[in-house]
């Protein structure tokens, strides 16, 4: 058999690796199964240093118990397990995972939508199966077929998007968004090298405010403050949902433009995806 009759089977490897993947997920074996999954909550909130780094995002103490010993840990966490923390505060849950009697080796998960079934591997595996197709199909039977592929593709993504789910519940949360006073305490610095602009460097406020209960919220705000770099001891007003203070908006005209942005860009997706699938039907008909 030549290289080229053994390159025709290429989809089988994308294919094994996603039927081994569901086939673990199904019986329970992936390794987000196999973790032990707890509710934590932070009981202590740093403060990123001026001119530091964002990407370990807020320092924080979080407290956690082992079901198994009933030990309760507290421990420390800056960006280096699991998800960046972004908006903290004393008493915020989210749940942590670590390997079975391994608790110092926990994951913070903010999002674990799709999290614990551990089907992340063998999606991804799909996903590039149905890319690779859609090469294949362009590389057989012409422009028609990458097409019809091309927009399945587009019109699969728009549909599994959770963008507009994402953007209409935090609308809904900022409908009745309260407005208090906050100020910048810090602003961190990252610095990204560029062959044709040179450094690039990025700046993200950290503003404090404390909202009607008493509850002191930090929250590491990646937009919407004009001029960011210069915004060191800024007065500001933030707006946050009552319900969840991490759903909060120094500027709530522009996170709705954000959001609808986001919305558009599905929608485009979506009709891109139709267009495409319309015309590569033509083409055969």
């Amino acid at each position: 058999m030549s290289c080229q009759e053994v390159l025709e089977f290429w989809w089988l490897l994308p294919t094994c690796l996603a039927l081994l993947g569901y086939g673990r997920s199904l019986a329970g074996v992936t390794r987000a199964q196999r973790a032990v999954w707890v509710k934590a909550r932070i009981v202590a909130v740093g403060q990123p240093a001026h001119g530091a780094s964002k990407r370990p995002g807020i320092p924080v103490t979080i407290a956690f118990q082992d079901p198994v010993t009933g030990q309760e840990f507290t421990l420390p966490n800056a960006g280096r397990h699991g998800d960046v923390i972004q908006e903290a505060w004393v008493g915020r849950e989210f749940e942590v995972r670590y390997p079975p009697g391994q608790p110092l080796r926990f994951a913070v998960v903010l999002d674990v939508a799709g999290e614990k079934n551990g089907r992340g591997g063998p999606d991804c595996a799909v996903i590039l199966l149905l890319i690779g197709l859609v090469i294949h199909a362009t590389v057989r039977w012409g422009y028609p077929w990458a097409l019809l592929g091309f927009g399945a593709l587009l019109i699969a993504l728009a549909a599994r998007s959770r963008d507009i789910r994402m953007v209409s519940a935090r609308n809904a949360l900022l409908a009745s968004a309260v407005a208090v006073p906050a100020s910048v305490v810090a602003v961190t610095t990252d610095v990204y090298a560029d062959d044709e602009a040179g450094d690039i460097v990025n700046h993200a406020p950290v503003v404090t405010f404390t909202t009607r209960e008493g509850t002191h919220v930090t929250v590491l705000s990646r937009e919407h403050i004009p001029d960011p770099g210069r915004s060191l001891h800024r007065a500001l007003t933030m707006h946050y949902a009552p319900t969840d203070p991490s759903v909060c908006t120094p500027d709530r005209a522009a996170d709705r433009r954000s959001g609808a942005r986001s919305v558009a860009f599905v929608a485009a997706l979506l009709l891109t995806g139709v267009a495409a699938v319309v015309v590569g039907a033509v083409g055969l008909a």
